[in-house]
């Protein structure tokens, strides 16, 4: 090592660097640069040179807080009027005390948007709402129509079971007291040869103009039951044939499927 080079352990050179000791100055030091930064933020900030908008929004808010003065020629028409400060407008004192507030228009919205766009939103939430309540009738509608067809069609295979019964007792019970026609054709069921041939009469029917009414199913039933009853005292609900008519009135709930429930 040459005389011109410093030897860095040795104690001369480390008696020239300053002894920093941590703690409490090193956390005075940082405080002190922090003060510094914040007034040099400050004075900044009021060296600062404001916007106009913060020169108007400042303008107007001391306009704001600050009662009209004596000055103002309105107000001064208006003392000569009877006002007094404090008081509501009207003859009567009983108008606005406190002056119109502003509404500061910020967006480029045209004058009375905000009411058109209010009123579109209340459109829109009310339609949305009717459509909902449209839904739900919809579908309560479908439901009890579906629960009134499978309902219907109950009703109509039992009726048409009924009258089965009703044509095959007929024809039983006309057989003992040596009846060889039905009183109607369809008072007895219908063999397969009954059948074709009434194939063929409806399809010549068709053809014709006139209109003929067609009973139905219950129809058919009511005036075969009625027959079973008066001629052969015979009820299909009971199963059962009585003596006369009045054993049949005495012991038989009724006339219908729905007496004998």
């Amino acid at each position: 090592m040459s005389d011109e080079e410093e030897d860095y352990m040795s104690d001369a050179f480390l008696n020239k660097i300053q002894d920093v000791k941590p703690g409490l100055p090193m956390l005075k030091r940082v405080k002190e640069a922090m003060k510094k930064e914040a007034q040099q933020t400050e004075k900044n900030a009021k060296n600062r040179q404001k916007t106009y908008k913060e020169q108007e929004q400042e303008s107007r808010e001391a306009a704001l807080h600050n009662s009209i003065s004596n000055e103002n020629k309105g107000f001064a028409l208006l003392q000569k009027m009877g006002y007094k400060a404090g008081q509501g407008l009207g003859k009567e004192g009983a108008g606005r005390v406190d002056p119109i507030p502003l509404n500061i228009k910020t967006d480029r919205g045209g004058i009375g948007m905000e009411e058109v766009r209010k009123r579109k939103a209340e459109e829109e939430l009310e339609h949305y709402r009717q459509k909902v309540r449209t839904k739900q009738q919809n579908e309560t509608k479908s439901m009890e129509d579906f629960r009134v067809r499978v309902r219907t069609e109950r009703e109509e295979r039992k009726i048409e079971g009924d009258l089965r019964r009703s044509q095959r007792a007929c024809e039983q019970l006309d057989s003992q007291k040596s009846i060889t026609v039905p009183r109607e054709d369809w008072y007895w069921p219908k063999s397969g040869s009954d059948e074709e041939e009434e194939e063929d009469v409806e399809e010549k029917e068709k053809e014709e103009e006139d209109e003929v009414v067609e009973l139905t199913s219950l129809d058919k039933l009511q005036i075969l039951t009625s027959y079973l009853r008066g001629v052969h005292f015979y009820c299909i609900w009971c199963g059962t044939t009585y003596n006369d008519e009045e054993d049949l009135c005495s012991n038989c709930p009724g006339n219908t499927a729905a007496d004998h429930e």
